[in-house]
């Protein structure tokens, strides 16, 4: 499927005069420029529809014949470097006859850099000009970063124009920076220079790490934490986090570094937010999740390897505290697995079906430890405990061979979310490795609840008979079996004598006509102990 492109005209305005100069555009400036080829001098001149050809080595009259190829194939333009005015005027007329766009491209920039850069605008950022960022995404996204790092925090994009900011609750914590530029006024000038001498802007531009300012007091500023928002090599905006009353969280900086990985996704959307690229992601992935939809649209769709190894989380939610709003808390929560996720792993992918959120980590690096998957998970378990007030359950997947059995993954950590669900395991953060026996002994505990006919009636009745007499005949039994008949052992875990359990052995028997010396009665006995007791009807 041909992709629509991005018209020349805004790829010309984002990368801007620094880097190229419009030489000719005898088809207009709304031809679309769809991908980037580079032409090497030692190539044959090829080009294909709707390309931006950079014809690296190719200067003056050299560069004819990827003019001419560019034409015939009808990309969108060709960049070329310039030895001076004479070539210019040679090339312009052989590209207006030709009829696709030259560009001149500065001799000091390097052609990698142009290359990255033009990708990643074509791949989804908007015009520099025009374009609607979804900024309820962004507010909300703020509030977690808020949250996490315990600091006051505003996204920015590159002009510095606020587009969002997290509440604050204490006005005396914010400082003048932070005042003045939600308000939409320049910054104290004295700190700007400081930042600029410092290179401070220069480093957000360029690099994805986050980056310490300190605080002045004789300019109102208070301690900062930044980074660069940035689709590949194009500078998106700045997440800056400012220290209130209190210090900076200590993971402050592996939250920003997550926060502005999906600021990035956010903000390279196009005008709306459930754009159709951003809408057919979430149905593929749903799709491969449930087993509806096979892995190679999303492989295609987004570039990843279908053999790679992939595993999937899944998180669930308690019910949110009397008071809280349920959407608003599933909005959190998922904005924290979000930030917590990209921060760990660039490739991962989010979708929230019903009530969990699944996240599928694809392409994982060969030999990651579980060890490591579960450290990730735990992390985004004590954050949304400490920074929301919610507990979450994590299941981890097992780790597959490709997507095509991520619905396999998915589905194992689906019934540890269950067994977690119904009680049957304790911890809050568990692949199946760790806690199998306690997920088949609740899958089989499940089904005995759900199916009367496979439960026995005479230990039916012996709870119902606890029930209406205040005895614990079928608690005692169930410890000396989980006790493998230790009378004394069994007998402290309850706390009586253990001539008294032997009693209620006994009296149990009696009761039921059940032989507790036959295995498979034992077994039973064992299981069905565990469901909760129910009225008997009719048997005493």
């Amino acid at each position: 499927m041909t992709t629509p492109g991005l018209p020349l005209r805004q790829l010309l305005m984002a990368l801007g005069e620094p880097l190229v100069e419009l030489q000719a555009a005898p088809a207009g400036l709304d031809v679309p420029v769809r991908d980037v080829a580079i032409l090497d001098p030692e190539d044959p001149a090829t080009a294909q529809p709707g390309e931006l050809v950079l014809a690296i080595g190719a200067r003056g009259r050299a560069a004819l014949p990827a003019l001419r190829a560019a034409g015939r194939a009808k990309a969108a333009a060709v960049a070329v470097k310039l030895d001076g005015p004479g070539q210019a005027d040679a090339l312009r007329e052989a590209a207006t006859e030709a009829g696709v766009a030259l560009l001149s491209v500065r001799r000091e920039t390097r052609w990698e850099h142009l290359d990255s850069l033009a990708r990643a605008i074509i791949a989804g950022p908007d015009a520099p000009e025009g374009g609607e960022h979804n900024t309820g995404d962004l507010f909300s996204l703020a509030q977690t970063v808020a949250a996490l790092t315990g600091g006051i925090v505003s996204i920015e994009d590159t002009s510095s124009r606020v587009l969002a900011y997290s509440r604050s609750s204490d006005s005396d914590e914010v400082d003048d920076l932070r005042r003045l530029s939600i308000l939409g006024w320049q910054g104290p000038e004295p700190y700007l220079s400081k930042l600029r001498e410092w290179g401070i802007f220069q480093h957000l531009r360029s690099s994805d790490a986050v980056i310490r300012i300190d605080p002045h007091p004789e300019l109102g500023i208070r301690r900062r934490l930044a980074i660069g928002i940035r689709a590949g090599a194009q500078p998106l905006g700045t997440i800056w986090v400012q220290e209130g009353s209190r210090p900076l969280a200590p993971l402050a900086d592996q939250a920003l570094v997550g926060a502005a990985r999906v600021a990035a996704a956010q903000l390279v959307r196009r005008r709306r937010e459930l754009s159709a690229d951003v809408r057919l992601t979430q149905t593929l992935l749903t799709g491969l999740l449930e087993g509806s939809t096979g892995p190679q649209s999303l492989a295609t769709h987004l570039g990843l390897e279908l053999r790679r190894p992939a595993t999937v989380l899944a998180y669930a939610a308690s019910s949110p505290s009397e008071g809280s709003d349920l959407e608003l808390t599933r909005a959190e929560v998922t904005g924290l697995i979000s930030v917590h996720t990209a921060a760990r792993h660039r490739s991962a992918l989010l979708a929230p079906i019903d009530s969990r959120v699944y996240v599928l980590l694809p392409e994982l690096p060969a030999g990651l430890a579980m060890v490591t998957v579960r450290d990730w998970a735990q992390e985004v378990v004590l954050a949304a405990r400490e920074h929301l007030g919610v507990q979450l359950r994590a299941a981890i997947g097992s780790t597959v061979d490709g997507l095509a059995a991520v619905p396999e993954s998915r589905a194992q950590a689906d019934r540890i979310l269950d067994a977690m669900g119904r009680g049957g395991v304790a911890t809050e953060v568990a692949a199946l490795i760790d806690v199998q026996a306690e997920v088949l002994v609740s899958e089989v505990l499940a089904l005995l609840q759900e199916r009367g006919g496979l439960r026995d009636p005479r230990l039916t009745a012996l709870s119902a008979y606890d029930l209406r007499h205040g005895t614990r005949l079928a608690e005692s039994v169930l410890a000396w079996l989980d006790a493998l008949g230790e009378v004394r052992v069994a007998a402290d875990a309850l706390h009586i004598h253990p001539n008294t359990l032997r009693y209620r052995v006994r009296r149990a028997e009696q009761l039921t006509g059940i032989d507790l010396a036959q295995p498979q009665q034992r077994l039973l006995a064992m299981l069905q102990l565990r469901l909760p007791a129910e009225p008997d009807q009719g048997h005493s």
